[in-house]
């Protein structure tokens, strides 16, 4: 309830700053490259990455500097990795939903998302999206039937460089509350596991963002890789 009342009480900051953030900021695009193949040598492991801008790549040039070949390098050998990556920049959870019932169904072992920014820019209310969040994860399994599904947390946008306050604070106290949810749910579930997506131990690691201030860099994509990696080996070794 707090919360909505704040949202209220700063529109007319969030208004001003929200438009001079859209002009200011570096639009910078999805990374290129192939987003389907096989890498690796070894078991065979199908691998399917879903989501927003993150999951495409936006702050690299390139799909091997993104998330995709972050995960892929990180386990190529060990695993023939027959890999694909469905994302695209600014797509929320119920765009996803669509698009997903859109795909054809496929058996994939492990399933990777990143999704939240843009309905936390849409100022939508944790217990909303925690409904969408349900509905989303439901339809994965249904249509992937994924041994493991990794969902990475939503960013805490109150240490976005490019945000100035009070939006920051505000799209940090929507992202802490829709994470709050995320993670109770995911706990409730055996096939899912739970990545944070931990700006402060980046900050730690000297490891900065992309030069817009809202997206991973290179550095920080190759950790967060290295994180889907070492869940996967640990789930299919043990």
């Amino acid at each position: 309830m707090w919360l909505r009342a704040a949202t209220l009480a700063l529109i007319p900051a969030l208004v001003i700053q929200g438009s001079r953030v859209k002009k200011n900021t570096i639009r910078l695009p999805e990374a290129e490259g192939e987003r389907e193949g096989i890498t690796g040598q070894g078991q065979t492991l199908s691998l399917l990455i879903l989501g927003d801008s993150a999951a495409a790549g936006v702050g690299v040039a390139h799909q091997n500097d993104a998330l995709l070949g972050a995960v892929v390098s990180a386990l190529q050998h060990q695993y023939q990795v027959h890999w694909r990556l469905e994302a695209q920049s600014g797509d929320t959870t119920s765009q996803l939903i669509q698009k997903i019932k859109k795909m054809v169904n496929q058996k994939y072992d492990v399933v990777v998302t990143s999704v939240g920014v843009n309905d936390v820019t849409r100022l939508m209310p944790a217990r909303t999206w925690i409904k969408q969040q349900q509905q989303f994860y439901q339809l994965i399994q249904a249509k992937f039937h994924p041994e493991l599904i990794i969902a990475t947390g939503v960013p805490p946008m109150h240490l976005f460089p490019a945000l100035p306050n009070p939006l920051s604070w505000l799209f940090g106290q929507y992202a802490k509350k829709m994470n709050l949810q995320l993670e109770k749910m995911i706990v409730q579930q055996e096939d899912m596991q739970w990545i944070e997506y931990d700006i402060q131990k980046y900050q730690s690691m000297d490891l900065e963002m992309a030069k817009d201030g809202f997206h991973p860099s290179k550095e920080v994509y190759a950790v967060w890789g290295r994180q889907v990696a070492a869940i996967v080996r640990q789930s299919f070794n043990s």
